[in-house]
């Protein structure tokens, strides 16, 4: 039995190929669009349609195998790293998102002047700036 079809009996759900599939391309890394991972789906199992890449996702993470994530001013995102407290480093020129470890570690590693009532496991803090490569850029054309 491969890990993927582990993981997914292990949370309760059932074990299908696009399941796999999307389990698949999201454990290669990366903070991916729904449409590149639609693409990446396709290119191991023949038919699949973006609204079913949309609901092994909201499975995925609704079991905890998948985080979705939501940088301002962009599409949703998703990932395969789940269950470890980290963050997010978001390139305000191209884009492009980056993990950063908690300085904390444990969740949640904010506390709110005021929690309303609400049990709290987790704070998402999304650090922004320029990559080294938009700096560059900027750089060259001043």
């Amino acid at each position: 039995m491969s890990t993927g079809e582990e993981l997914l009996r292990s949370r309760g759900l059932r074990v299908t190929r696009p399941r796999l599939a999307v389990l698949d391309v999201l454990s290669a890394g990366g903070h991916l669009e729904v449409d590149e991972i639609t693409r990446r789906v396709r290119q191991r199992i023949d038919s699949v349609s973006t609204q079913a890449v949309y609901d092994v996702l909201g499975a995925l993470s609704r079991a905890g195998l998948s985080r979705r994530i939501e940088p301002a001013g962009s599409p949703a995102r998703y990932e395969a790293r789940v269950g470890d407290n980290h963050h997010h480093v978001v390139c305000r020129g191209c884009g492009e998102i980056a993990d950063v470890d908690c300085a904390v570690g444990s969740a949640p590693c904010l506390d709110p002047s005021v929690g309303h009532g609400f049990e709290l496991d987790e704070a998402e803090v999304t650090f922004w700036g320029l990559c080294p490569a938009c700096q560059s850029r900027r750089s060259a054309d001043d």
